[in-house]
Order: C-alpha cells, then structure tokens, then sequence
C-alpha cells in the first residue's frame, strides 16, 4: 500500500503537470473564439445553459492539447543497460488524439514492440510516448510513425513496430457517418522490417489472437 506521503507526492506531480499545460494555454483567447462560434451559429452565448461553454471548453483544449508542450523524447531518457535480445511487446495501450482536419476526436489502442540492442525502458514509458504524441492536433499515419521513429532513434534498438488502431468520430459523427468503422496503421523499422521472421513474429506478437 502506498504512504500518504508517497500518494501527495503523486498528487503534486499530477497538480504540477495540470498547471504546466494550463499555462501553456491562452485560455482567455480560446473562450472568446468559442464564444464567437455560438454566436456564429446562432447561439446566445450568454443564455444560461451556455453562458460557462467557452471556459469549460478551454479547459478541455488545454487537456487534450498537453502535448503541444512536452517532449515525449524525455520519457526514454531513463533508460537503462540490460542484457536481453528478445522482443518487447506492449499492446492495448489506449490513447485518444484530435484530427487535425476536423478538431474531433479519434481514439483506440496502440500496441508497441521493439528489439532491444542493450538498452530496455520501462513499460510505463511507452505509454507515455503514445500519449506525448497523441495529445496534440494529429492524423494517425503520422502519430504512428512518430511514435516508431522516437523509439528506433532513442533505444538504438534493433527495430521498433507500432500497430494503431482506432475510430474517427470526424466519420462516424458526420460526412459518410459509417459506426464502427475502425483505421489500423502500422509503422516497422529496423530488424522488425528487413528480417521476414522477425517481422512474422511481431506481427503475431502485436496482433495476438485478434
């Protein structure tokens, strides 16, 4: 079980994160431009049911914004020297991120596998990369080859797969508006690509029993 004071120094660090990108943000700029928006439409932005629509919604772009304003390449500093030449897999890692042609919403599960070359690093990083570079204004083929791309860089490792899957609401809500559609991008570099058995085999790790 967790100490209290290990659980407030938890809570401090989320505190402190929630003010870094809150202060990134010009929150007052982004509630004059939703107020705009209702007006444009035809709304009374002050009628009561609106009248806390554009705080409430600069305060949700500050969120899934967040990361506009870190550095995912700083969650894999923290790597470290262990001896293992085997695939790492991390799958069903959820994430959600914004299409940058719509400004709505996709969302699914990132599934992640590199070959390490010496260096491994936690798991709970991987996550975090999905996540610095998801929160940010993104379409998904390009999300996924970030994602790959940081990892081969920082690991130097063998090779890296990123397997993405997810829905679009920028389809399922408007235009074609087919639900349940579902994207899958996938993005291979190194051993993971030029080995066919290497690449058989992460593929089958990625996608398990789907």
């Amino acid at each position: 079980m967790l100490s209290i004071r290990r659980i407030g120094h938890k809570q401090r660090l989320a505190d402190s994160a929630r003010i870094n990108y809150y202060s990134r943000m010009d929150l007052p700029r982004i509630e004059r431009a939703v107020r705009e928006i209702l007006a444009a439409i035809g709304e009374d932005p002050d009628r009561e049911g609106l009248v806390k629509t554009p705080a409430r919604v600069a305060r949700m772009y500050a969120e899934l914004f967040a990361g506009l304003g870190s550095d995912p390449a700083e969650h894999i500093v923290a790597a470290f020297t262990e001896r293992y030449d085997e695939l790492v897999v991390l799958r069903d890692i959820p994430f959600n991120s914004m299409c940058e042609h719509h400004l709505m919403p996709f969302e699914g599960r990132a599934h992640v596998a590199y070959l390490p070359d010496g260096q491994v690093v936690g798991i709970s990083k991987l996550a975090r990369v999905v996540d610095g570079f998801a929160l940010r204004p993104q379409v998904q083929e390009r999300l996924t080859s970030q994602i790959a791309d940081l990892l081969m860089e920082k690991l130097a490792a063998k090779g890296v797969a990123v397997v993405l899957q997810a829905t679009h609401t920028c389809m399922t809500c408007r235009g074609i508006k087919k639900a349940g559609s579902v994207m899958v991008t996938s993005a291979v570099r190194g051993t993971c690509r030029s080995d066919a058995r290497t690449r058989s085999e992460v593929m089958s790790l990625l996608h398990g029993n789907r």
